[in-house]
């Protein structure tokens, strides 16, 4: 059987297969709360075969929001919600995952799809008006953005206690994979990075005292998130700039992460304007192979895995234990139950004996109706159709 399609125990949770959809903001949501659009949207690839389902950057509080349409866990009222797609994925054997973040100096800002950039005044006609950001330094993310605040201590402790009680949420919300955030640029990567951190207190300076916060949110989560529960954090393996975060920086971390419970690094890369590592296909696999042998931590491969056969040599070969498809997945949201397909892992007698059995049954009805009739070929009669059409 292709190692893809072989389950993964993480602690008291089995991911059915390898295949993890990766997060993805879809700026849809109203305060915070989740649409109908969101419910349909992770119910099919819970239906696609994806082992491991992990909602977009859910906002730990308001100021924390990249958009205005961003899903957030500040509020109890926004459990609801989001509990109705943990439900639905567990009842078609997907595990339910989901991603807590702030976005720190890249909060405030347009929708992708309206522009990614600040707030101006067409967004205000709409009624969408920017608010205070922070971040560990009061540098802004690039000329024109809004100027952020540095936390001091009082911030700080805020951001943990966020961090934590969204925790509290997401497994009252039904979730068995949880993810923290620390990658692409957002508040916890920007105390990570000595690009963006210019701190002179314990949280800035050396390498010790920029993993502080992440480390110290990574620990509070890890005591109230079951132990028979995985977590999981999504970093920035490097920076891409010679002067900012490395990939050793990432193994070392690793190291530290593990000990305090973090079962999974999920290695995604860059966040600051610059990168100079090349971004071919599967370019960040190389770090997942890195920090997961040099870590001897669980990873989870990331960007431009795009066909089956990629993605089973990046399982095979060790490089990581999950990989988390993106836009593959918007193009194809059954990717995984094709994939088995075209490997050969599905079943010999029921092509789609792995499909939810309402589609399922219809698809191998349809195939030995296919085996019967043999090759198609259009008649000339159909193709003169066709052309009269």
């Amino acid at each position: 059987m292709s190692k893809l399609f072989e389950p993964l125990p993480l602690r008291g949770v089995t991911l059915r297969n390898r295949f993890a959809l990766s997060p993805m903001c879809q700026y849809t949501a109203i305060e915070g709360h989740v649409s109908h659009y969101h419910t349909v949207h992770y119910g099919r690839f819970a239906l696609g075969g994806f082992g491991l389902l992990m909602v977009e950057a859910t906002a730990v509080s308001p100021e924390g929001r990249i958009t205005h349409g961003d899903l957030g866990l500040w509020d109890d009222a926004h459990v609801q919600g989001l509990s109705h797609i943990a439900a639905f994925a567990k009842a078609y054997g997907a595990t339910p995952g989901i991603q807590l973040a702030h976005a720190g100096p890249k909060a405030s800002i347009q929708r992708a799809f309206e522009g990614n950039g600040p707030l101006n005044e067409r967004d205000a006609a709409r009624g969408e008006h920017p608010w205070s950001v922070v971040s560990p330094s009061a540098r802004p993310v690039a000329d024109g953005w809004l100027v952020p605040t540095a936390l001091d201590a009082n911030g700080i402790a805020k951001v943990r206690s966020d961090f934590v009680a969204s925790a509290h949420r997401a497994l009252r919300a039904g979730f068995d994979v949880l993810e923290l955030h620390y990658a692409h640029g957002f508040l916890l990567n920007a105390f990570l990075s000595p690009l963006t951190n210019d701190r002179t207190d314990e949280y800035g300076g050396s390498f010790e005292n920029r993993i502080r916060l992440p480390l110290e949110i990574a620990r509070e989560v890890r005591a109230i998130w079951p132990q028979d529960k995985p977590l999981f954090v999504r970093l920035s393996a490097v920076d891409g700039s010679s002067n900012g975060w490395t990939i050793d920086d990432s193994v070392a971390f690793a190291k530290v992460l593990k000990t305090v419970g973090v079962d999974v690094v999920d290695c995604s890369s860059g966040g600051f304007g610059v990168y100079d590592y090349p971004s071919g296909y599967g370019f960040q696999v190389p770090f997942s192979a890195q920090i997961r042998r040099e870590a001897e931590i669980g990873t989870m491969a990331v960007g431009l895995i795009i066909d089956p056969w990629q993605a089973e040599a990046v399982i095979g070969s060790g490089q990581a234990d999950i990989v988390a498809l993106g836009h593959a997945a918007l193009r194809d949201p059954h990717f995984p139950l094709h994939a088995q397909q075209t490997l050969g892992s599905a079943s010999p007698n029921a092509a789609h004996a792995d499909w939810n059995i309402q589609a399922g049954w219809w698809l191998d009805n349809r195939e030995t109706k296919l085996h019967q009739l043999g090759p198609w070929a259009p008649t000339v009669d159909a193709a003169a159709d066709r052309r009269r059409g």
